[in-house]
This record gives structure tokens, C-alpha cells and sequence, in this order.
């Protein structure tokens, strides 16, 4: 479990596709030194296994298999992309954004980027069957990112991007076209599935 508060924004160093997906090598200076093995990390929010570590380096490799890959922004990247990364909750931290498994619900199309009045506006084309989970103050998870809804106008989701989030992510170099992973609220599909008649 993940709250969408980034720690530290990676690169990637190498893709080696496999079998069943793809191993990315993942430089990351500030946090490869405390993994371990067989730890999560969101890497742009997708929940990843930490399968190898390699501190002269600076660096740790994770696999993406091929549902993944599919699903997210994961089957375009490259050596050199910046990846947002966080590492697991753990238990008694402080839980500053929102409840994020790092289970991808789909990959998405940035619509605009940008500063508008003073503020920086990010919007964000929603897949048709995720707009309902999306609401106006509720949470959204950007690339692993916990924002809060300012406006939602059909498929089109509007989000004002604090300074303290623009300094530590990546968003603002974000552009038009640019595909960007979401997971919606865990909670808002929960409250679905249990008051869904049975049988559909």
C-alpha cells in the first residue's frame, strides 16, 4: 500500500525484455541503498517487485510482465525516462495523501498542461469507463502522484498542482499527448461492488 507521496524520481538505466514481460534497472540514489529484495516500489505507480539490488551502482531491477505492460505507460518506457518512485507503507507512518495500491487502473492521455491564472493546471482525458469513479475534491492517483480533483467536465479531469507537488514530481514537465497512468479511488470501487445488485 502506497499513499501517492513521491520520494524520489528515478531513471531508468536499462530495459531487458524476458519470457513474460519486461526487467527494467531503475537508478535511484536515494533509496537503493535501503531496499531489499522482494520489496514494493511504485515506480509512476505501477507496484513493482524489487527483484535485484546493485548498490555501486546506485540502482535496483524490477519486472513488468506483459498485463502490465499492456495496461500502463510501463510498455513505452525507455533508458533515460524518470520515473516517479515511493516505497511501501510502512506500518505507523504518517499517511499524508491517499489510499494507492499501485495497481494501474489504465493508461491515460494528458489533455492540457500548464500554468493558467497563477496556478498550474493539469488535465487529464479520462477512459470512459473510470469517469464515474472520478469526482470533484475527491483523490486520483497521477503516475503514483495523490492529487485531488478541482473539476471534472465529461471525460476531461481538471487538477491544480500545489508548488510543494510541482517541485517533487515530474508533472510540470508534462505535455500535451503525454500518457500518464491512473489509479482511481479504492474506495469509490469498493462502495460499487458492494451495492451492486448480485448478479451483475
Amino acid at each position: 500500500m502506497f499513499t501517492g507521496l513521491i520520494q524520489e524520481i528515478g531513471t531508468i538505466r536499462a530495459v531487458r525484455p524476458f519470457a513474460s514481460g519486461t526487467r527494467f534497472e531503475v537508478h535511484a540514489p536515494g533509496m537503493a541503498g535501503a531496499l531489499a529484495t522482494g520489496e514494493s516500489v511504485a515506480c509512476d505507480g505501477l507496484c513493482l517487485t524489487v527483484e535485484r539490488i546493485d548498490r555501486e551502482r546506485a540502482s535496483f531491477e524490477v519486472a513488468a510482465v506483459r498485463e502490465t505492460l499492456r495496461r500502463s505507460s510501463a510498455g513505452r518506457w525507455r533508458p533515460g525516462r524518470t520515473l516517479h518512485l515511493e516505497r511501501a507503507l510502512a506500518a505507523g507512518d504518517r499517511f499524508g495523501g491517499h489510499l494507492v495500491q499501485g495497481h494501474v487502473d489504465a493508461a491515460a492521455t494528458v489533455a492540457r498542461a500548464g500554468r493558467a491564472g497563477g496556478e498550474f493546471l493539469l488535465t487529464v482525458r479520462i477512459p470512459r469507463d473510470l469517469v464515474r469513479y472520478v469526482v470533484p475534491k475527491g483523490s486520483l492517483a497521477v503516475d503514483g502522484v495523490s492529487l485531488t480533483v478541482a473539476a471534472v467536465e465529461g471525460s476531461l479531469c481538471r487538477l491544480a498542482i500545489i508548488p510543494e507537488t510541482l517541485a517533487r514530481t515530474r508533472i510540470g514537465s508534462y505535455r500535451p499527448g503525454e500518457r500518464v497512468n491512473l489509479e482511481v479511488d479504492l474506495i469509490g470501487k469498493y462502495v460499487e461492488s458492494f451495492t451492486r445488485p448480485p448478479g451483475r
